[in-house]
Order: C-alpha cells, then structure tokens, then sequence
C-alpha cells in the first residue's frame, strides 16, 4: 500500500521476537531483516536496505543449501541496491547468481525467473545496452503471461520496464504503449494513492514531453 513507516514498524517487531526466541542463523532471522531491508528499500534508503540485506544473507549463506531459493532472493534484493546506487557491474554480478540458482531450481515459468531476468533488464537498461536488455525484459514479460492472471499487478513490472528502455531508444509510441498498459493493469489492482502508479503516470508523462520536443 506504500505506507512504509507501518511496515517498518511490524517488521521491526517481527526482527526484535525472532531474535529473542531464535538462534542467530535461524532462516526466520534472515527473513526479518529482508523484510526490513525491503521497506527501506522502497524507500530509497539505500544503505540502509544494504545493512539489512547483507545481514540476510550472511544468516543464509551459514543456514541453507547453495542452491536454495532465498539465498537466490538475498542475491536479487542485493542487487537491486546496488543498481539503485550506479554500482551496475556490482548489481548485475549479484542478479546473474540469483538468475543461476533460480534456473537450477525452479520450473521454466516460474514468476520468480521473471524477476531475476527484469532485474538484469534493468541493470542493462542503465549501462545503455538497450538491445540486451529488451531481450531480459520480454523473457520476463513471457514468463509473467503464462504465469499470472491478466490483472496481476507483477504483470504491469515488465511493460513498464519495457517502455522504459523503448524511451531510453527513442521509440516514444512503442515506449507510450507499453507504459499505458501497465498504468492499466496498476490502475485496477492497486490503491489510487499507491506510489507504483504515481511513478508509471511520471514516465508516461516524460515520454510525451520527449516525444513533444522532437517533434
């Protein structure tokens, strides 16, 4: 719902009871500190985000097989920190391990691959490799329509990122296209107020203004 300091504060009661009445490198513990790790993530905090990530997977690195799928999370969630940071050969070392557990161990369509290849989309998307990342992008987006209901919301992630590097290409109506659809999809699934909407109505926003300026 994107109220975060409510979230903040349930999770952070979840972390202080797991630690009193777990051992330290029980999996519960680094759930907590995900969770928390999530909340500041969405809230741009991005130091913060990392502290608690890291902390996660130290406890799953010490806790879970190599190949399990939170440690596959812990990579992921690390990675998107560092993206959001510039630190783009950093984060996509850490989206590529989560790509290669997730690829040993889930099924071919599993909405869980789709984020891993979103996320490397993404990373791409910011170093300018365009074509690299459209590839990432529209194998997530395959995934997420044979996986999920039409009015998913995780449906709308791989068209706005889509969009997003059609932008960046200079492809405004295909960019327009695919932006709408998932402002559509956020639209009938998400509170009005919720910042994912807000933020794909601001890309859609910058596309027509660039499509405005050159003209």
């Amino acid at each position: 719902m994107g109220e975060y300091s409510k979230a903040l504060s349930f999770y952070e009661k979840a972390l202080g009871i797991c630690q009193k009445s777990l051992p330290s490198n029980h999996p519960l513990v680094a759930t907590s500190f995900s969770n928390v790790g999530s909340v500041y993530d969405n809230m741009g905090e991005d130091s913060r985000a990392l502290s608690s990530y890291e902390k996660a997977l130290e406890i799953r690195d010490k806790s879970l097989s190599s190949n399990h799928p939170d440690l596959a999370n812990s990579y992921n969630n690390i990675g998107n920190v560092y993206k959001n940071m510039g630190e783009y050969s950093k984060a996509l070392s850490f989206h590529k391990k989560a790509l290669e557990i997730e690829q040993k161990t889930l099924p071919s369509n599993h909405p869980s691959l789709a984020t891993s290849y979103n996320n490397i989309g993404t990373v791409y998307d910011n170093m300018g490799e365009y074509s690299k990342a459209l590839l990432f992008h529209e194998k997530a987006l395959e995934i997420d329509q044979k996986a999920l209901p039409s009015n998913h919301p995780d449906l709308a992630t791989p068209y706005n990122n889509i969009g997003l590097v059609y932008r960046n290409m200079k492809d405004y109506l295909k960019a327009l296209s695919y932006l709408e659809r998932a402002l559509d999809i956020f639209q009938h699934t998400l509170p009005p107020t919720h910042p994912n909407i807000k933020s794909v109505k601001k890309n859609i926003e910058t596309v027509k203004e660039d499509m405005t300026m050159n003209v």
